[in-house]
């Protein structure tokens, strides 16, 4: 499937829950739970698959890395739970040459970035960051780590006596 049709699926579901709540709360209701069941079910079968694929031994890394680069797998692989890099690598290889590095994502769902020397953020960074970790909740970016630590400085300074 192409990518503008994975996208336009998902667009019309969202489209077709919004009608169903035209019809009132029941029908939105019912309309959302028959998305959860349909979910569920093919959560369901992608971690059998995998399950099988690494009892056979087909499970490669390069099987892993192909499986984690496909927009659209990886993308599903996210919604069940199933995707086989964390959250902090995840966002580590959006960032890869961007002059961003990333601090810690935390467990309330931050994540927290430092810019390099000369470096801007790059446009679309948080979208990018959100479509490979949709857990995150705030990403907050600061500039780049002082040349020399502000206690160095401090250092030097002898009191001079009284």
């Amino acid at each position: 499937m192409p990518d503008e049709q994975w996208r336009a699926a998902g667009a019309r579901i969202d489209a077709l829950i919004a009608a169903e709540a035209a019809a009132g709360p029941i029908a939105r209701e019912r309309a959302e739970d028959l998305v959860r069941v349909v979910t569920d079910l093919y959560g369901a079968g992608l971690e059998r698959l995998f399950d099988l694929l690494h009892a056979a031994g087909a499970l490669s890394e390069e099987v892993v890395e192909a499986v984690a680069a496909d927009e659209l797998v990886a993308g599903l692989l996210l919604v069940h739970g199933l995707h086989p890099y964390d959250t902090a690598t995840r966002i580590s290889r959006v960032l890869a040459g961007t002059g961003v590095e990333l601090i810690e994502v935390t467990d309330a769902g931050a994540c927290r970035l430092r810019l390099s020397h000369g470096h801007h953020p790059p446009a679309g960074l948080e979208q990018a960051i959100e479509a490979v970790a949709p857990e995150i909740a705030d990403i907050s970016v600061s500039g780049p780590k002082p040349v020399i630590p502000v206690e160095a400085l401090f250092s030097r300074v002898v009191a001079e006596p009284t």
